[in-house]
């Protein structure tokens, strides 16, 4: 497809700086009516390694939802499986909404820009319609901002930010600045909302535009002047996939969804019994042991979905597949049907080609279980 223009059909709204990537864009996708691009020329391992040993500036899909009013702390309260009234202002939280029957209805982070301010980043998911319609005792207001965002990952990404941020912003430093923080702060003279998060587990940022209005592709040329002297690279939203894998990384609508619970996905260390939301009652009786786990196996190319056999019969799905240029090996998740599947056996999968394959349990993530790498704690050499 060199030097070919892809053909454009769709009715999904597009981010600011679509322009930019529009060139190097083999495949789109239609992440809740906005089109991310998916894929472009290069190989994923050629862009995994720019990830691991630079940064790369990514056009994602997330989309923030904005929850103001005097009974936002409380509403959100109800809405998350642990509390959000207790996060102090500027900083982020991972947060689980549940359907009353237990299940997962969304995941994203949500970040507390003021005491009664408030914004939820998630993906893929009409969370706007399920919080509007569980909001009605509440004073609060459910806002769509029309924000996107930008993610800038990898080992050099805390210098580039360093020089996106404009001087006269006296109220931000970059040595403050730690992981799960937010500011408001101007780059190129635009307002965006930042924050020290990502869907990597590398080193890394995030950018917002603040306002419908924002010059997006001026704040994309703003962010790629930074770059260059870090050596930045515009990359793929798919070269996120391996190193989220491997981070254990869970992505609603294909890991997770409205038919498992946080306890089946092992994120029980995110629901708090202690504090009434919507869906305690059925989680409270739920089994709390988890069902999937990580796994390792020699297989190249394992199709999503595909049965995982213990000692020839099936108990499990595989979830996501991806191979890992650091560990050398295919990694992936496995969706068990019943906890008990977990205990051990000689487990395999086949690969699209029908050949099977053995396959390991490996607890998640693959490595770095302390995040000290987007911590900025810790470095790790990447030899691939």
């Amino acid at each position: 497809m060199t030097g070919m223009t892809l053909p454009i059909i769709s009715s999904c709204t597009r981010s600011p700086w679509f322009k930019a990537t529009r060139e190097l864009t083999t495949a789109y996708g239609d992440h809740e009516g906005r089109l991310t691009p998916v894929t472009f020329e290069r190989s994923i391992t050629d862009e995994y390694r720019v990830l691991r040993t630079k940064a790369g500036i990514f056009d994602v899909p997330e989309k923030p939802l904005e929850i103001r009013g005097p009974d936002a702390a409380r509403f959100l309260d109800y809405m998350f499986t642990r509390p959000v009234s207790t996060m102090p202002v500027n900083r982020g939280r991972y947060g689980l909404l549940c359907h009353h029957g237990g299940g997962l209805a969304c995941d994203g982070v949500v970040f507390r820009l003021a005491e009664d301010w408030f914004w939820y980043v998630h993906a893929d998911r009409d969370v706007f319609t399920w919080m509007q319609a569980l909001s009605m005792d509440y004073d609060v207001k459910i806002l769509d901002p029309q924000a996107w965002a930008i993610q800038i990952q990898g080992p050099t990404a805390l210098d580039i930010l360093r020089d996106c941020v404009d001087i006269d912003c006296p109220d931000w430093s970059l040595e403050g600045f730690k992981y799960y923080h937010a500011a408001q702060v101007t780059m190129g003279g635009q307002p965006v909302l930042i924050s020290r998060t990502g869907w990597t587990a590398e080193l890394g940022f995030e950018v917002y535009n603040m306002a419908p209005d924002v010059d997006g592709m001026a704040l994309w040329a703003h962010l790629m002047a930074a770059g260059e002297p870090h050596d930045m690279e515009v990359l793929s939203t798919y070269a996120l996939n391996p190193r989220r894998i491997e981070a254990g990384i869970l992505n609603y609508g294909t890991d997770m969804g409205w038919d498992t619970t946080p306890f089946d996905l092992g994120l029980g260390m995110f629901v708090d019994f202690e504090h009434e939301f919507v869906g305690r009652e059925a989680l409270q009786q739920a089994d709390q042991r988890p069902r999937v786990s990580g796994f390792t196996t020699s297989a190249h190319d394992v199709k999503w979905h595909s049965l995982v056999l213990q000692n020839g019969h099936p108990v499990g799905q595989v979830k996501a597949f991806e191979h890992s240029p650091t560990l050398k090996t295919g990694v992936g998740y496995v969706l068990f049907d019943t906890p008990e599947s977990m205990s051990g056996g000689n487990y395999s999968v086949c690969d699209r080609a029908g050949n099977e394959h053995e396959l390991s349990l490996h607890a998640l993530p693959f490595f770095d279980a302390g995040k000290r790498i987007p911590r900025g704690l810790e470095s790790m050499e990447f030899e691939g």
